[in-house]
């Protein structure tokens, strides 16, 4: 199925949120969608970088609609004020979990809860977040939610007797297993979705090996070093920016010929179009997300309100 990034649908009238939009790859999904007409909702920790995100879009994209909306995916009351503010709306068309850590602590940390600080912001903020705003995505026909995984997906392994990693934590294995996690239950997500009967689809995604060198700069959200760009650059032949990355989640989120459980990356694996591609079996397998969800439950301390 062909995509072109540049003649996207018109999305006037819909109402998309996504976290961590302040930068990267969100900052660029958020300013795609404001260009193709959508009304962006960028959910984010710091008000100072979203206020930056916002006036930065507006300044790219002449008459665009978006607001910033305070979300920090670590922070349970922050999450449920979040949740209760998408309640209030009159229709939300998609959520973007894009909100993470891409380069974790060297040493394990936890949140205020005690869970491990990766998981917590690249998983468990986001279940429970869903959970408590999913009858906001039920009374909008064609909801979508749409979860940012990774090719790191592919190179390692989810280890679901340790899942905070008390026993064995590296930076990459909270990272990789985060993301597994992340995918795992966005598929998941899609299995239950349709079982229950609902309208509301689950989409996972990867945006490549997108680097922040080979981005445009872009005052307040972008600001590659000339060092940064001249590494970045030596990897062109299998890179890409993050703005290019962004061409996933938003194919993901615009395209109503992507059915849920997708997955969608880009074509040369690591760069290139957007376009569906083949997740990995531990990732897709109805066995590891009926035994990860109640894991996320108790450790999101949320039941989700689905069979």
């Amino acid at each position: 199925m062909g995509w072109d990034a540049a003649e996207l649908p018109d999305a006037h009238g819909r109402t998309i949120v996504i976290t961590g939009a302040n930068a990267g790859v969100g900052y660029f999904t958020a300013e795609q969608l404001a260009r193709a007409g959508a009304h962006v909702v960028l959910g984010c920790r710091d008000p100072e970088r979203a206020e930056a995100a916002v006036s930065a879009i507006r300044r790219r994209v002449r008459g665009a609609s978006v607001e910033a909306m305070p979300l920090d995916v670590t922070d349970r009351r922050s999450i449920d004020a979040a949740a209760d503010a998408l309640l209030g709306r009159d229709r939300v068309d998609a959520l973007v979990l894009n909100a993470g850590i891409v380069h974790p602590p060297r040493e394990r940390r936890t949140d205020d809860e005690g869970n491990e600080l990766v998981l917590s912001t690249n998983v468990l903020g986001h279940f429970r977040l869903v959970a408590r705003a999913l009858p906001a995505l039920e009374r909008t026909d064609g909801a979508r939610i749409v979860t940012l995984g990774s090719l790191a997906s592919r190179l390692g392994r989810l280890r679901l007797d340790d899942l905070q990693l008390e026993r064995g934590y590296t930076s990459w294995r909270a990272y990789s297993g985060s993301k597994i996690a992340a995918q795992v239950f966005g598929f998941e997500l899609d299995r239950r979705l349709r079982a229950a009967g609902s309208g509301v689809q689950s989409v996972v995604v990867h945006p490549g090996y997108s680097t922040s060198g080979r981005t445009p700069g872009i005052r307040g959200v972008n600001h590659p070093s000339r060092l940064k760009r001249f590494a970045d650059n030596l990897q062109a032949a299998w890179t890409q920016g993050k703005d290019d990355g962004a061409h996933v989640p938003v194919r993901a989120v615009l395209d109503a010929s992507i059915p849920g459980g997708s997955y969608l990356g880009p074509a040369l694996w690591t760069k290139g179009a957007p376009t569906l591609t083949p997740a990995t079996r531990a990732t897709r397998s109805p066995r590891q997300g009926a035994r990860l969800w109640p894991l996320l439950e108790q450790a999101s301390a949320q039941p989700f309100p689905l069979p």
